[in-house]
């Protein structure tokens, strides 16, 4: 038997920087480098491929309430350091209105290794996502998770939706991101790999040929980190409250503890094939949480609120075991209420499509429950 992960939890996101007055995006990362390191102040800020943009991502946090406290705080500094250079923060996948041709990249010698490489694409990915790292020691078992957990992803595409917009356009998805990173080689749905020696050889073949450098250009949905004992779900756009980030994280936490305990009793969830996991990932993207996905152990569609709330259900003992009810809760509210996609479609079409009065909305929001 292996012994139980640790289930620590790690958080990074991909905020936009915004001109308060113009609503576009600003660029803002050069601002804080110095040579071709970021200079560091209080946390570490990382670059990303466009200037206007900034990841941070949080310390290593043993329980969600304290991943919960990092989250709100790390917020807190990137807004307060962006307002002392006159410029606002937003967390949501897609800009409402800027162009992706307008956007800088940023000056450092790997982001323009790969735009060489990838060229218009790598232009094209002004996208912000959330990643939720889940430590588990057991490589064997992080393996395993992968397989498993790619079913029950397109759930939680759903409930984090917020790129509904692209250049100023109603796109008529809720995660438009998801379909522009789907130009991306060896991104999506996790093909499966049904041991160790399965991952290794595919990482080692890829290196081995050029393909890729190391494991961390596997942009899978969810993949076994490269460096560190996590499992990382990226499935996600990044997520405009804070509450409802820390939820969708304790969802991560409570699912990789479900099977855990199944592999305790030598049991496991069936591993679906790429092709019907990518069908609800589509529709996650497409619809949100407002359409149907497929349950294919019953071969039959079913609304996505349903399987959201029959995922809930069967990770409950999990989730209150690991005394995390109370964040999760949120994600009643958000099938009730709607995702942040949702609620920018409301605005719009509340402000005749006005797409700077959803920028405002995103400005504000984000600053919610932030430290």
């Amino acid at each position: 038997m292996i012994s139980r992960p640790s289930l620590t939890i790690g958080i990074e996101e991909e905020y936009q920087i915004i001109d308060p007055e113009t609503r576009e995006l600003r660029s803002f990362i050069t601002q804080f480098l110095e040579g071709d390191r970021v200079v560091m102040v209080e946390r570490e800020l990382k670059p990303e491929l466009h200037q206007a943009m900034v990841e941070l991502g949080t310390p290593i946090c043993n329980t969600l309430a304290q991943a919960h406290e990092e989250l709100a705080r790390q917020r807190g500094f990137i807004v307060k350091l962006a307002a002392q250079k006159g410029l606002a923060v937003a967390a949501a996948a897609t800009h409402p209105f800027s162009r992706w041709q307008d956007q800088p990249v940023t000056p450092l010698p790997r982001y323009q290794g790969v735009l060489e490489e990838m060229q218009l694409l790598a232009q094209r990915l002004l996208i912000f996502g959330m990643h939720v790292h889940i430590g588990i020691e057991d490589r064997a078992f992080a393996i395993d998770t992968m397989n498993v957990a790619r079913y029950m992803l397109p759930h939680i595409l759903a409930l984090s939706s917020s790129s509904p917009f692209w250049q100023g356009r109603k796109t008529g998805l809720k995660s438009y991101r998801s379909a522009v990173f789907a130009d991306f080689p060896r991104s999506g749905t996790a093909e499966i790999c049904r041991t160790v020696a399965d991952w290794d050889n595919l990482i080692g073949t890829l290196v081995r040929t050029g393909a890729i450098p190391d494991g961390s250009k596997i942009w899978w949905d969810c993949r076994p980190h490269h460096k560190y004992p996590t499992l990382e779900f990226r499935i996600c756009d990044i997520v405009t409250r804070v509450d409802e980030a820390i939820a969708i994280a304790g969802l991560f936490q409570a699912l990789v503890l479900w099977l855990w305990k199944l592999r305790q009793r030598n049991i496991t969830f069936r591993v679906y094939r790429t092709e019907l996991i990518d069908e609800n990932r589509w529709r996650a993207a497409r619809y949100g949480i407002d359409g149907k996905m497929i349950d294919f152990g019953k071969t039959e569609e079913l609304p996505t609120r349903a399987l959201v709330r029959e995922l809930l259900d069967l990770l409950a003992e999990e989730i209150d075991e690991l005394n995390i009810r109370q964040q999760v809760k949120v994600v009643e509210d958000v099938l009730m209420h709607g995702t942040s996609a949702d609620r920018q479609l409301r605005i719009y079409d509340a402000n005749d499509g006005d797409v700077k009065a959803v920028v405002d909305h995103l400005i504000a929001e984000t600053k919610e429950g932030i430290l």
